[in-house]
């Protein structure tokens, strides 16, 4: 086998290349089939994607077994349904949304100010407003604002029917102004963001398990009429197995460009999609809609994360927030739970095991684990830094 690039095997097609995409076998795979619409709790479709409705799922996220066949159901659509669901009233409260949006408000003038013009991956550079690392930004900068905005019960679900627990939780912050122009189709991190040389390296068998290390999400902090830009979806698209190369070629593009469909959502409202489904931002055609919306790229557990986020200095600034809002009850268990799972590291690996061995069992404890138990246990601040602090020695190499 050569080194550089693996040889093609007819017998067992262990690798894909992208002069064998085919557009007709393409199209193919968007038919829904009659299973696509046996759903339970959607409370509509539009263009094939399911509409949940939170207002109607309060209960169900409420109960543990009807919770699991509700992500039982989004995990179907995620891979192989549609491959993206909206969820109206994410929020149906829309202050932890208006507070975040004036965090990031702030955060996009002081950047602009000292001359960052941050890049998109698939449109031009300063085409629109965007924050990297949010994440890390608004807890460091408002971690009551990030308290709340997190503590959501809707998101921290969804991630974890695609993902399962001790999921990563990254963010970016994308404004496209009026007359901000669509990005280029495409697929998304992992494989997504690799050249068509070096994606034909990997075997078939990691194309097909990249979709599961990330949850695309998107959070709207504006209302995104049609107008506006908003995503641009092929549903059914992730079902095409080359599809890490085919979307470079025009011919899977312009097949795009006059198959895709769109969305209005409102303020609140969530959208969630397989990272494999064919999608890019919309042009913004209006006069006077500055269209705001929080991008989340939840990884897995056992991924690697497109950023890197300082989880110790997030954990110290959110954690006296917390625990005062326990203490006064302006805040569930389960609230703080969700808020720490957008911000602590949920897995033990990879760690210094001459450090931080196994205690009691087959792995040390997780910074989650240490925020929970610190809040469980109403330590003071200092005694939670002190501890954090400690922990993240233990690990270092």
């Amino acid at each position: 086998m050569n080194a550089s690039h693996p040889q093609w095997d007819e017998r067992f097609h262990q690798w894909y290349r992208e002069q064998d995409c085919s557009l007709q076998a393409f199209a193919s795979v968007l038919t829904p089939s009659a299973e696509d619409n046996k759903l339970r709790y959607a409370a509509e479709t539009h263009h094939h994607i399911p509409v949940f409705d939170l207002r109607e799922l309060g209960d169900v996220l409420d109960d543990p077994s009807q919770r699991a066949r509700l992500q039982a159901e989004w995990a179907t659509v995620l891979k192989a349904g549609a491959g993206v669901l909206v969820l109206k009233y994410a929020y149906a409260n829309l202050q932890a949304v208006d507070a975040a949006t004036e965090v990031f408000e702030s955060i996009i003038r002081e950047e602009r100010q000292s001359g960052v013009a941050a890049a998109d991956h698939f449109a031009k550079a300063g085409a629109n407003d965007r924050i990297w690392n949010a994440q890390e930004k608004l807890c460091l900068r408002a971690p009551g604002v990030f308290a709340r905005y997190f503590a959501n019960a809707a998101v921290r679900t969804v991630a974890e029917a695609w993902l399962g627990p001790h999921f990563q939780m990254t963010s970016q912050v994308n404004v496209v102004r009026p007359g901000g122009q669509a990005q280029q189709a495409h697929r998304d991190y992992h494989l997504g963001f690799q050249t068509v040389e070096q994606a034909e390296r990997y075997p078939a068998h990691v194309h097909a398990m990249s979709p599961f290390l990330t949850l695309q999400g998107a959070i709207a902090h504006s209302d995104m009429p049609v107008e506006s830009g908003p995503t641009k979806l092929l549903p059914f698209s992730q079902r095409y197995a080359q599809g890490y190369l085919a979307w470079r070629r025009q011919d899977f593009r312009d097949y795009f460009e006059t198959h895709f469909v769109q969305l209005p959502l409102e303020k609140g409202d969530a959208v969630f999609f397989n990272p494999a489904l064919f999608h890019a931002a919309g042009s913004n055609r209006t006069q006077s809609v500055q269209r705001m919306a929080n991008l989340l790229q939840i990884s897995s557990a056992y991924g690697r994360a497109m950023e890197t986020l300082d989880r110790v200095k997030m954990c110290e600034a959110l954690y006296p927030v917390l625990l005062e809002q326990l203490n006064a009850a302006s805040m569930t268990a389960e609230e703080a739970d969700a808020a720490i799972a957008s911000c602590a590291e949920g897995y033990p690996f990879p760690t210094n095991l001459d450090r931080d061995p196994p205690q009691g069992g087959l792995a040390p404890e997780s910074q989650q684990a240490l925020f929970q138990r610190a809040l469980a246990q109403r330590w003071s601040a200092a005694t939670f830094i002190a501890s954090l602090q400690e922990q993240a020695g233990r690990r270092e190499a």
